[in-house]
């Protein structure tokens, strides 16, 4: 049986290792789109048992995730483009917001080799750093100050 495909859907073709494209390629005719299945937003780093209160709530919706890299703290939503077609080409190419046209391959995830410095799925994942970082009871991450202490009774 052969399939026939529409004139919006083109085969993929076998994956390759990014630093052997061939000239003139274009890497996301190799690619499954993952750039245009989720978003990520930096946040303000957590410093409270409020603000990790906050990070916990996040985590408690089906397609959220929070990473921390290089000291920033991104809200990671796994959501797919409205618009990505079944061929994982964009369906609003021409009109893409700007965000998608400044968008380049150089360092795509698109060779899977991607480490976070913290990588958080779970509510229970974020209570174990909090404690971790903040002393039971108190609210910062520093210290109190030390007190000054008489010396002379």
């Amino acid at each position: 049986m052969q399939v026939q495909l529409s004139s919006t859907t083109r085969p993929r073709r076998p994956k390759i290792r990014q630093q052997d494209l061939p000239p003139g390629e274009c890497l996301c005719d190799y690619c499954t789109a993952k750039c245009c299945k989720y978003f990520a937003l930096p946040m303000d780093k957590p410093t409270t048992r409020q603000d990790f209160d906050f990070i916990r709530w996040f985590l408690l919706h089906d397609a959220a995730t929070v990473f921390l890299e290089e000291g920033t703290w991104y809200l990671l939503v796994h959501t797919v483009c409205k618009h990505l077609t079944p061929d994982d080409r964009c369906g609003i190419y021409a009109t893409r917001p700007q965000i998608c046209r400044d968008y380049t391959t150089d360092n795509c995830e698109y060779d899977d080799t991607y480490v976070y410095d913290h990588y958080f799925e779970t509510a229970e994942q974020v209570e174990e750093y909090m404690e971790a970082v903040l002393r039971p009871g108190k609210e910062g991450i520093r210290s109190r100050r030390p007190e000054l202490l008489s010396v002379l009774g």
